[in-house]
């Protein structure tokens, strides 16, 4: 992802249309963090499965790919829950079982798709009803991840095409919004904005 002389935000950016076939149901801003939640929470789990099996067949740096991945979307699930917590108190953050992981190339696939779901279809749902009801901080925290999870989407698809050839080039994680830089070629975020000293190596 490019840095721009101003940080995306879902009003100057033109990458924030759901696809035709949207299958997201927006329900409330509330009822689509909880939603949002739950997804980024079976994401995390799926992500930590897959990376304990890429480390056990010899695959260490998609192991840190995914490692870096499930840390994202942890990120996204404590921004999101906040708001939530904030509106409803009561509020209990779920839980998820892992997914059983498949071959390499197919988790990466799967992962790829995962992200694209979610940059296509789900937040873009999510942030033109945060829009509607006028619900700013969501709106932000959508945002973000949304556009985190198009880099993902990128990484992994770049990861599946290169599966034989890796290198061993480290990734760094914003703590900002969850985006994912490979490599140490940046100075900071250009999703937040977070400066590079602050982000996570794996």
């Amino acid at each position: 992802m490019n840095l721009r002389t101003e940080l995306p935000t879902a009003e100057n950016s033109s990458n924030f249309n759901a696809v035709a076939d949207a299958v997201t149901k927006a329900g409330t801003t509330l009822e689509n963090l909880k939603a949002a939640v739950t997804g980024e929470t079976g994401a995390s789990a799926k992500y930590s499965a897959f990376a304990k099996a890429a480390k056990e067949q010899g695959f260490d740096q998609l192991a840190r790919l995914w490692e870096a991945t499930s840390a994202a979307e942890q990120i996204h699930i404590n921004l999101e829950a906040s708001l939530v917590e904030a509106e409803d108190p009561s509020y209990v953050r779920p839980t998820a079982e892992a997914p059983a992981p498949e071959a390499i190339d197919l988790n990466l696939i799967a992962s790829a798709n995962g992200e694209i779901f979610e940059t296509s279809d789900m937040y873009p749902t999510f942030i033109k009803k945060a829009q509607e009801e006028g619900h700013a901080k969501a709106v932000k925290v959508f945002t973000r991840a949304k556009l985190a999870e198009a880099v993902h989407a990128e990484k992994y698809l770049e990861a599946y095409n290169n599966i034989d050839a890796a290198d061993d080039d480290a990734y760094y994680l914003c703590p900002g919004c969850g985006y994912i830089h490979k490599g140490d070629d940046f100075e900071k975020c250009p999703i937040c904005g977070v400066p590079k000293a602050k982000f996570q190596r794996f």
